[in-house]
């Protein structure tokens, strides 16, 4: 099955949580957050403006971006894990 956001919307994948910090300690699944990064699997084509003219969208397909702790919908696609939010959710682009 293939999404395809709508508006300003895009569909992130996050990315693999850390389970060893730089020191060598190995996190427990208890005490793990969900990250805050992702990639970008898919984007809608723009919002529209007063004027009636799409604006594009600053992100595109594979960037990696940070987001909100509490931002985005949960969405389950064929087993893997998605967020779906408004482009306004991210917070910025990692490169």
């Amino acid at each position: 099955m293939k999404l395809q956001p709508l508006a300003d919307r895009i569909l992130v994948k996050r990315l693999a949580e850390e389970t060893k910090t730089k020191g060598g300690i190995i996190i427990p699944d208890t005490a793990k957050e969900k990250p805050a990064e992702g990639e970008i699997v898919a984007v809608g084509p723009g919002r529209n403006a007063e004027d009636g003219t799409k604006i594009a969208l600053e992100v595109k397909v594979g960037d990696r971006v940070l987001f909100g702790k509490y931002s985005g919908t949960e969405v389950k696609i064929e087993g893997e894990e998605y967020l779906i939010m408004r482009e306004d959710d991210v917070l910025g682009i990692v490169q």
